[in-house]
């Protein structure tokens, strides 16, 4: 394509509201612009990018035997009722009523809508198993949408759902979703991590890994082992239990008065004690019924995996008028001791001469958990901290920052039994089907390569997703010998199936460049006053090397390199 055609206007300077490196560079490479905070146009080169990572997900999909269907994005509201996530959803979902009415969303994700639709279409073992996938544009009314195509309002998904008969047809199911996810994003190009992670709103009865793009500008904690392949979400990454203390020779517990005492900081100076020994109690609303976690105080409650202990659909930190009201006692003096439930951390067990709550202005001292407090229920959580043990090899935890960008899960017959989907196996005996559910962020895919990719220039496109794969740049178009040099490679390029933008501008040659840098193909041809001579500059904008080569061995070079 010739750039004087090209609908894109480049940046100079960087947006003030841009805050992370690929929403900046998005923005000034003419890529995308926004329509309203979490909403953005796609313009032809991010669009170009953007059909490239589909192609590569619909054909790593088909590979792995599933078939493409198109759902509805706007669906009836009842369904969510019906599966029990209508409530859990709350805000996120953009909520219509019709003419007639009738309450509708628009999908956040597909799985009632899948569930209903397969649940009158299957019949008989023999119709499964089978796997369904849409690429589509989602809605989730964010918050706090940031950080350009990150955290969106709307954006698009690739979403898959499996149908199996039993356990061992959905582990098929499912390993054959996440090859392909791995396929898919050694084809793009980044580098990543599948971790454990926790299923969350979708739910399920199955394992559950997150696809990471290693990058500092993601909201998610990664934690990996130095040692071996163990990674998980910080939400549901475990370090190896710490080991009991007991009470050997640690005095009978005493009352002390801690005047001013407000923060663990506070009464870490005021009584000489570390972090660790404080026995940290924070009051929750489980389903609105009072629960307290105590942890210690160098760690912090994991929420997550207190709910998932509880086995509560919501959980919310008590308001301190709450807490009082509760407890009988003031935020930041709780006892562990108190009437309402408690989950203590395992780890708990570690403190050997605790210091613990007792009322405003008041800590007990040589507090011995399961001595002093009986620990009534025991339960992994917390999160893990740098440094912590490895539950698999015992190696050190380390921590990442990841930006999410697929997620696989084995559903079970959450949403199954739910709506009734259920098939006649061979004695005519009536089952639940098991499900699969295998989500990827085809739109966020552009901002996490970005990250990895880029340099202070601009960025540095992988060859699969790059919206051209040759930026041709006459160095001045007024000199009849560089246009019909560059003319000619163009056309012989763009004959062989080379993606080619030619720069046709008349700009000054420094615009060119700059704007090359930007938009980062992964080959620029320079054809300046050498081709007087027969010879054009072949750079490779990632390593930055340059060949001076002659016409027809520039045209063979980036042949072969995009072939």
């Amino acid at each position: 394509m010739k750039q004087s055609q090209l609908f894109l206007n480049t940046l100079r300077e960087v947006p003030a509201d841009a805050d992370v490196v690929s929403h900046q560079l998005m923005l000034r490479a003419g890529l995308i612009r926004q329509h309203a905070a979490g909403v953005y146009s796609f313009l032809p080169l991010g669009m170009r990018v953007l059909h490239k990572i589909e192609t590569i997900v619909r054909e790593e999909m088909d590979a792995a035997g599933a078939q493409e269907v198109m759902l509805p994005a706007l669906q009836l509201e009842e369904l969510w009722r019906q599966s029990g996530r209508s409530e859990d959803y709350g805000p996120l979902m953009f909520r219509v009523t019709d003419r007639h009415g009738r309450a509708m969303v628009l999908g956040p994700t597909h799985e009632e809508v899948i569930t209903e639709l397969v649940r009158h279409e299957v019949r008989s073992y023999r119709q499964l198993p089978f796997t369904l996938y849409q690429i589509q544009t989602k809605f989730r009314d964010e918050a706090r949408p940031r950080a350009g195509l990150l955290r969106l309002r709307e954006f698009r998904m690739k979403d898959a759902y499996s149908f199996d008969i039993d356990e061992e047809g959905l582990d098929r199911s499912y390993r054959a979703m996440f090859d392909a996810y791995c396929r898919i994003f050694d084809r793009i190009g980044i580098a990543y991590r599948a971790v454990d992670a926790d299923p969350g709103a979708i739910g399920g009865e199955g394992g559950t890994h997150e696809f990471m793009v290693l990058s500092e500008a993601g909201e998610d904690t990664v934690v990996g082992c130095e040692a071996c392949n163990y990674s998980a979400n910080i939400e549901k990454a475990s370090g190896q239990a710490l080991p009991a203390a007991g009470s050997s020779g640690v005095p009978a517990k005493a009352r002390v008065a801690t005047p001013g005492v407000r923060t663990i900081d506070d009464l870490v100076q005021t009584l000489g004690v570390a972090k660790a020994q404080v026995l940290k109690v924070v009051v929750y609303l489980a389903d609105g019924q009072p629960v307290a976690a105590c942890v210690r105080g160098d760690h912090e409650v994991n929420e997550v995996k207190l709910k998932n202990t509880l086995r509560a659909r919501h959980l919310e930190l008590a308001s301190p008028e709450a807490v009082e009201a509760l407890t009988g006692y003031p935020v930041g003096f709780v006892p562990p001791t108190i009437s309402i439930p408690v989950v203590f951390d395992r780890d708990v067990a570690s403190v050997a001469d605790g210091v613990a709550a007792a009322g405003a202005g008041y800590h007990e001292v040589h507090v011995v958990p399961g001595r002093d407090v009986v620990l009534t229920r025991v339960a992994d959580i917390r999160n893990v901290t740098e440094g912590d043990l490895c539950p698999h090899c015992g190696g050190r935890l380390r921590f990442f920052r990841g930006i999410e960008v697929g997620h696989v899960f084995k559903l079970g017959t959450k949403y199954s039994r739910a709506f009734g989907a259920t098939y006649l196996d061979e004695k005519g005996q009536e089952r639940t089907i098991l499900m699969g559910c295998y989500g990827l962020g085809t739109s966020r895919i552009i901002p996490a390569i970005i990250e990895q990719c880029h340099d202070e220039d601009g960025i540095i496109w992988p060859l699969a997703v790059a919206p051209f794969h040759v930026h041709i740049v006459p160095v001045n178009v007024r000199d009849e010998q560089q246009v019909k040099a560059a003319t000619m490679l163009y056309q012989r390029l763009a004959a062989a199936g080379v993606e080619v933008l030619l720069d046709d501008r008349d700009e000054r040659p420094g615009v060119k460049f700059k704007d090359a840098d930007l938009i980062g193909l992964p080959l620029r041809v320079t054809v300046g006053n050498r081709v007087a001579e027969g010879k054009v500059e072949v750079k490779v904008r990632k390593t930055g090397e340059v060949q001076v080569l002659s016409l027809e061995e520039a045209f063979q070079t980036i042949l072969h390199t995009v072939k």
